[in-house]
């Protein structure tokens, strides 16, 4: 049977694409920002984006896009820098009123579940009338779990990344739900960075030669069953055929070079692994260990900074965008942005696509 769901603030698609490998159907997904969703009729040929302001979803749009019926869930990560414990944290944030726009959206098209990521300072005290706002929406109906706090890591992805969800669920089409079964996924392999990116080339200057998304050969090595299933060819209706032809032909995007001043290759080099760069405060990532969060920096409206990115655990310099993607759980074939800034905006944005398929395998194993 096929199950329906929208994606509300989809970004750059991190959500939608583990929905669509848990085996649901992404029939409509929203956004206002153009740069973030670039690349989305690349990455999901067949789906259904809108770029606009999810307030004006209306009722009308959504039974027509179903033919009048029901979709299984309404799934979204609405913009959670207001609340972020690294950021300004200003409860006066005209951002923090978009998870009230979710649970309006939940409460106007009455899916057969929702489930919402947000950051762990959703649950600050200082935050407190927004969510507890929010949730009044809720039709009576659904039974609602409590907030959880879930790890990226502890569903198999090579990131320590700690969020927030919030869901709830029609009784009468779903069958029992306990928070137990959400925090952790039974038997969710331990992923290592070495596991995630060792595989991966490295950039050069001259990588790019003409195309914008800096393609290159695989490295040779021993490949991590994580490896493999990030080089995977994707199922149909997924991926762009250049490049789905690129990966069949060993080569990937998102390689692109980081040119750094000799004094911070110097820097770099003389920070250990698990250890903080004093004056960039850029983490190095240890071969045996995992990735910390990875950060979006903000976009034109915001000031355009970029994003921490942690050092290479070998080599001195930062990340590229394929690392940071294999790190937080996007497969070889997916695209982004042709220029780096906006590329981790995305990721940094994104809810990690493991998390997001362990969850919805495990709800469409109670629909």
């Amino acid at each position: 049977m096929s199950e329906s769901v929208i994606d509300l603030f989809c970004g750059v698609g991190g959500f939608s694409l583990g929905a669509e490998l848990a085996g649901f159907k992404s029939k409509l997904s929203i956004d206002i920002d153009t740069d973030v969703t670039s690349t989305w009729n690349n990455n999901f040929p067949n789906s259904n984006l809108r770029i606009g302001d999810v307030a004006q979803l209306d009722k009308g749009s959504c039974k027509t896009i179903f033919d009048g019926g029901r979709p299984s869930g309404v799934i979204g990560g609405p913009p959670c820098q207001g609340f972020s414990r690294i950021g300004k944290r200003n409860s006066l944030d005209p951002r923090n009123s978009l998870v009230s726009v979710f649970f309006d959206k939940v409460a106007l098209i009455k899916p057969k579940f929702f489930l919402m990521e947000n950051v762990e300072g959703l649950l600050d005290e200082i935050n407190k009338d927004v969510l507890e706002s929010s949730l009044s929406k809720i039709p009576s109906f659904y039974k609602v779990l409590p907030p959880l706090r879930v790890n990226s890591a502890n569903h198999g992805a090579p990131t320590n990344r700690k969020r927030i969800i919030l869901l709830g669920y029609d009784p009468d089409y779903v069958d029992e739900i306990n928070e137990q079964d959400i925090c952790v996924k039974p038997g969710a392999p331990d992923v290592t960075v070495r596991d995630a990116i060792y595989d991966l080339p490295s950039p050069f200057p001259s990588i790019k030669n003409g195309s914008p998304y800096a393609w290159s050969e695989y490295k040779r090595s021993a490949l991590s069953e994580f490896s493999l299933r990030m080089r995977a060819v994707p199922k149909n209706g997924l991926g762009w055929d250049v490049a789905i032809s690129a990966l069949r032909n060993c080569k990937v995007s998102g390689v692109a070079y980081t040119k750094h001043t000799d004094g911070v290759v110097e820097r770099f080099k003389a920070t250990e692994p698990g250890k903080v760069e004093k004056i960039s405060r850029y983490p190095r990532l240890k071969w045996d260990g995992k990735c910390p969060t990875l950060r979006a920096g903000t976009g034109k409206s915001n000031g355009s900074y970029q994003a921490m990115r942690p050092i290479h655990p070998e080599e001195p310099r930062v990340i590229t965008i394929r690392e940071a993607a294999r790190l937080q759980g996007f497969p070889d074939w997916f695209l982004f942005h042709p220029t780096i800034w906006h590329s981790f905006r995305m990721i940094g944005n994104s809810v990690s696509p493991i998390l997001s398929q362990s969850l919805m395998q495990f709800i469409r194993s109670k629909l």
